[in-house]
């Protein structure tokens, strides 16, 4: 099994930076990416960034491409997403999960946790 612990989140205002992160722990040896989720109220939960923890490959949303960056630190098993020029519509639980297959379905998950943008 694979724990995943975010933290981070906050409110900020429009236009600012945030930072969250993402602690893995238990057999995180088996993680082959990761990825950054959020769910607005009344919305589906949908990917925002994606990560391939051996070749640093990322993918992104394209309502967030040029201003969020993930990225990972393998020795800490952590995994981060820096959101630069927020907007009110990035307001949302901000979930991590993790993924042992590129050919499967995300099946671990975080608790989630909450950045708010005031505009």
């Amino acid at each position: 099994q694979v724990q995943l612990v975010e933290s981070g989140g906050g409110l900020v205002q429009a236009g600012g930076s945030l930072r969250i992160s993402c602690a893995a722990s238990g057999r995180t040896f088996s993680i082959l990416a990761m990825g950054w989720f959020r769910q607005a109220p009344g919305k589906e939960r949908l990917l925002v960034a994606g990560i391939h923890l051996s070749s640093g490959t990322s993918t992104y949303a394209s309502s967030v491409k040029g201003r969020f960056t993930i990225s990972s630190d393998n020795a800490k098993n952590t995994v981060y997403l820096q959101m630069n020029s927020l907007k009110s519509e990035d307001t949302a639980v901000y979930y991590c999960a993790a993924r042992d297959s590129t050919t499967s379905p995300y099946r671990y998950w975080g608790q989630g946790t909450q950045v708010t943008v005031s505009s």
